[in-house]
């Protein structure tokens, strides 16, 4: 299976402060990861600048436009308490959420089956109207729309994140033909994504505890994966992030994961996509934060979608 590489040298543009977390070293961990596997042919195509009507399918268009008018010349400009931009940040999340958006445009123009997306900032946290948790586009959420609108009328979206995709549930709850399936640490910032939560009938949550067992949240993400085949998708849409990893800083070891857990649940994934969809799958980065781990975990993370 050939899988397509989209990314951009403009993510590494987007400079949240020297102490923060989500570092242009992290989409350099990956890409060296990637790069290193002499073994793993990847196709390389670049990450256009999502454009205004584009972001208008999933955000306000207030927010964008507010997004646009905030991104600042010099310095930083904080966002939230976790989200700030630097001057090349607007581009860096544009070139992000526009990654994504093209990697399901080509795929449903039959131009490949796969994809992964190596992106910064992230997107799941970012909801229609406002930034969150280093977001500032739901990136996802946004080619989830882009899907829908090239043909591929019914889009599943299965998040792996410690971290509950807020952002992306808020985007895609309740509209016809998508789907979103999440497996996250409970409890967890940012205090979604409990399966007790009422929900649209579009969503499925599932989560395992902290320093639970491998084993418990393997068990936890078998039990979305029932769901996902019966909605039959066109298309899989992965929210791939590593931050479960047991040598995580901002996930604190909590999960317990190896690289090994990810390419596991890819392997899962590409099941059902060869079921339903062609075998169809695009994957976006989301979180990781020790730049080793995430490297490996990316890398196993791609190679099984090469290999499934």
């Amino acid at each position: 299976m050939t899988v397509a590489l989209y990314t951009h040298a403009d993510m590494l543009d987007h400079r949240p402060g020297a102490r923060h977390v989500e570092r242009p070293e992290r989409l350099k961990a990956v890409l060296d990861a990637l790069s290193d596997a002499s073994d793993l042919k990847l196709e390389a195509r670049d990450a256009p600048l999502i454009s205004r009507d584009d972001l208008h399918r999933v955000h306000l268009p207030a927010y964008v436009e507010a997004i646009f008018d905030a991104a600042p010349d010099q310095g930083l400009l904080m966002l939230d308490d976790d989200t700030f931009m630097s001057p090349g940040s607007l581009t860096a999340a544009r070139r992000a959420a526009g990654s994504v958006v093209q990697a399901v445009r080509d795929v449903a123009a039959g131009q490949g089956t796969r994809a992964f997306c190596a992106v910064r900032p992230p997107g799941h946290h970012a909801e229609p109207h406002l930034p969150m948790g280093f977001c500032i586009f739901s990136n996802v959420a946004l080619a989830a729309r882009a899907a829908q609108a090239a043909g591929l009328a019914r889009v599943a979206v299965v998040d792996f994140d410690v971290h509950h995709g807020n952002g992306t549930q808020a985007s895609v709850g309740g509209v016809e033909g998508l789907f979103f399936a999440s497996v996250q640490q409970w409890p967890m910032w940012p205090g979604t994504g409990h399966p007790s939560e009422t929900t649209p009938d579009n969503i499925i949550n599932a989560v395992a505890p902290p320093n639970a067992p491998r084993e418990v949240w393997r068990h936890a993400f078998e039990s979305l994966m029932s769901h996902v085949d019966a909605f039959r998708p066109d298309l899989i849409l992965i929210s791939a992030g590593f931050d479960a990893h047991a040598n995580d800083p901002v996930g604190d070891a909590s999960q317990n994961l190896e690289a090994a857990d990810f390419a596991w649940a890819t392997r899962a994934i590409a099941e059902v996509a060869r079921r339903h969809s062609g075998g169809r799958i695009v994957s976006s980065l989301e979180g990781g934060y020790g730049l080793e781990a995430l490297g490996q975990s990316a890398l196993a993370h791609v190679r099984a979608l090469v290999e499934a």
